[in-house]
């Protein structure tokens, strides 16, 4: 796990920058080939492309037709406010990674490649600390070890959001990502049969689960 953990800031002259911004432009190394930020104000046409693209094979969300940005707005702007439910995005290593870089050169010259959200797990201030984990990776992109880089890095940010637990819900008939949750350590938390019509069949959905902070570590806080 210590390879999908390598945090290390890219380089760069922030002089310019304001402080309260640079936790938002500053870029973090997966590994050496990719980079990844939390998502900004320019990103949400690339977000939703790679969305829509996992729409047809039925496999990934329960949406089953393409979504556009006028209906993802507001979804966008509550994680881009949010302190503690942010999307990150997936960049190349060999043409990012500047803080401060300008935001449509980045835009540019280097396509997001996959990003992950954290959501609320119900709208509820109690469950505050739970939130729901979610990936998608651009199709050209699947079978690289991206989705292990992205989700562990993912697991490593969510003590510092104040999250304790992380819930995904996938498709039993998702196989591919049912077995990269549960090789990071995601337990089967709940199962509920026949949930959702997806026009064609009915799917289960499992539902999987891992503590980040232990109780033991909550009660000693």
């Amino acid at each position: 796990m210590s390879d999908f953990a390598s945090n290390a800031t890219a380089k760069s002259d922030t002089n310019d920058v304001p402080h309260s911004m640079l936790h938002l432009l500053a870029a973090y190394k997966l590994n050496d080939k990719f980079l990844v930020q939390r998502a900004s104000i320019d990103d949400l046409a690339e977000i939703l492309a790679i969305y829509n693209q996992s729409i047809a094979g039925k496999q990934a969300t329960a949406n089953l037709t393409p979504v556009t940005s006028e209906e993802r707005e507001a979804w966008f702007e509550e994680h881009l406010n949010s302190a503690t439910r942010p999307i990150y995005v997936v960049r190349m290593v060999d043409i990012v990674g500047i803080v401060g870089i300008d935001s449509a050169k980045q835009k540019e010259c280097s396509p997001i490649v996959a990003w992950g959200s954290f959501s609320d797990l119900y709208a509820r201030p109690a469950y505050h600390i739970s939130s729901g984990i979610s990936i998608y990776l651009h199709k050209d992109y699947h079978g690289q070890g991206l989705g292990s880089l992205l989700l562990c890095w993912m697991l490593n940010q969510a003590p510092s959001l104040e999250i304790h637990n992380l819930i995904a819900l996938i498709f039993a008939h998702n196989q591919p990502s049912l077995g990269l949750f549960r090789k990071i350590g995601f337990e089967q938390w709940g199962y509920m049969p026949r949930v959702c019509d997806m026009d064609g069949f009915i799917a289960d959905v499992v539902m999987l689960g891992k503590t980040v902070i232990p109780d033991d570590i909550v009660d000693s806080l």
